[in-house]
């Protein structure tokens, strides 16, 4: 399929037109011009689309593990033969810049290759019994056909997150691609899949409005599963509906992340650090950091040099190479976080450098004399601004970075490793990184968050276990007696 045609849903195995009388508007957020107009898919495509996973889900799961990771072994060559396309479409319909897009490639061909291994993990065991005469054996398998949301921010590497285990662990899925990326989080994997061979059914895409068909998406009583990367207030919502259904699912939510800086921290490497956890997407990844807390005797010196690096960043076309801050997603963003970032001046913060916007580019723009109830530190930013918050100890810098709901990842800068891990255990989130910044994502680790940041982990063997479920068959060994 020519990427000039990526205008229809992808239904068993076949591209046709959405149903509804409505259309998504795919706009490139720097040039802020449609790339194209597609017609939406409404009720009756979804219904479509489920069924036609429903179908294939049976042969699917029956497909033998040496098949099914020659499939996957055919995805990552087509996947890696095109690469260009690829980061092309990351870069005009998410606004990626080149370095962004080849991280966010790279995770990508990470996850397939670790979701190639599934079919030949999906073990279960047999345990002893207190009942003479009796086994107990536990199966795994597939929970049949899951529902996954896409997001915009990494579109490609989130959605195939789900995609790939699920696919790989004898599940079919039915995608609703996030309405500003619509070809990376959804109509693109499809055509590699496509390609790539995978029977019909396996994989539906169909683009259109959460307004429209995004309840029905979660209450369809095909789904088993529910993966959701996106905003807290949208997961809660998700949330609630699956749970009226008693339907599983994987939240990745948002993040407040925190970047503790310590007194005997090297604030050269810190500094290096912050500046690509806070703006590389331009701070539009769940993972970035948005609070820096930087202890009183090293605050000055941190404050120097992340305002040096910060005004050295390139801003603009993310197209060229060189480029480190693109554009935001939208106009709506851009306002949203100007408004944030003037409250929190009028409360009392200064602006270090940047905080104008040209279009959708927003300057980097650095605020000391933060606090946590500002509302750039209360909020999740999502965009290139960072806030310093000054500390005068340990204890202090723990307590500022539990401060917030969320719990997603984090950093602490320490020349003591040991002290940093002390430190990591007691800060609130699911994911934290000792003289690292906080944006990680490895295939075959845990990848989750706490408090409002989610439910359930992704990655490796967490992974596995997210997108199948266990039958317990218990065996006699002849006749058991029975009291009455």
């Amino acid at each position: 399929m020519s990427p000039q045609t990526f205008t229809k849903q992808y239904i068993n195995g076949q591209w046709k037109n959405g149903s509804s009388e409505k259309f998504v508007e795919n706009i490139n957020p720097y040039t802020e011009q449609s790339i194209a107009s597609i017609p939406s898919a409404n009720e009756d495509d979804l219904n479509e689309a489920y069924d036609a996973a429903v179908q294939a889900q049976e042969s699917w799961m029956s497909v033998l593990p040496a098949q099914k990771q020659t499939y996957f072994d055919k995805l990552l060559h087509v996947v890696q033969e095109r690469k260009d396309e690829i980061v092309d479409w990351l870069v005009k319909e998410s606004g990626s810049t080149i370095v962004k897009a080849e991280v966010e490639y790279q995770a990508a061909v990470s996850i397939i290759r670790e979701s190639a291994s599934f079919p030949t993990r999906m073990s279960g065991t047999i345990l002893p019994s207190n009942t003479p005469g009796k086994e107990n054996r536990v199966y795994r398998s597939p929970k049949g056909v899951i529902g996954i949301i896409g997001p915009w921010n990494f579109p490609f590497h989130l959605a195939l997150r789900s995609i790939a285990p699920a696919v790989a662990t004898g599940n079919t899925v039915v995608v609703k691609p996030a309405s500003d990326a619509p070809v990376t989080s959804g109509l693109l994997i499809a055509d590699l899949f496509e390609e790539a061979g995978f029977p019909e059914g396996v994989i539906n895409v169909v683009v259109g409005r959460g307004s429209e068909i995004g309840d029905a998406f979660v209450t369809h009583p095909a789904a088993k599963l529910i993966s959701f990367t996106g905003s807290t207030e949208v997961g809660s919502h998700i949330g609630e509906l699956a749970g009226k259904h008693i339907k599983d699912t994987a939240l990745e939510l948002g993040g407040n992340n925190a970047m503790i800086v310590l007194e005997d921290a090297d604030v050269e490497k810190a500094v290096q650090a912050a500046a690509f956890g806070k703006f590389l997407h331009q701070g539009q990844i769940c993972m970035s950091l948005n609070r820096i807390i930087v202890h009183e005797s090293v605050h000055d010196t941190f404050v120097e040099q992340f305002k040096q690096k910060v005004e050295s960043l390139k801003v603009g076309d993310p197209s060229e190479k060189d480029t480190a801050v693109g554009p935001l997603i939208n106009r709506d963003a851009v306002e949203r976080i100007q408004g944030d970032l003037q409250k929190t001046l009028d409360q009392g913060a200064e602006v270090l450098t940047g905080g104008e916007a040209d279009g959708n580019v927003l300057q980097p723009t650095v605020l000391t004399g933060v606090t946590n109830e500002m509302p750039i530190a209360n909020n999740e930013v999502f965009g290139p601004v960072a806030s310093v918050i000054q500390v005068s100890s340990e204890e202090e810098a723990i307590t500022v970075a539990n401060g917030s709901p969320y719990g997603l990842s984090g950093s602490v800068f320490t020349r003591d490793v040991h002290r940093g891990v002390e430190v990591a255990k007691r800060v609130e989130t699911g994911m934290i990184h000792i003289n690292d910044q906080s944006v990680n994502d490895e295939a075959h680790v845990a990848f989750g968050g706490e408090k409002e940041s989610g439910l359930g982990r992704f990655g490796g063997e967490w992974a596995l276990d997210k997108f199948t479920t266990v039958k317990w068959i218990g065996v006699m060994n002849g006749y058991r007696e029975y009291p009455f």
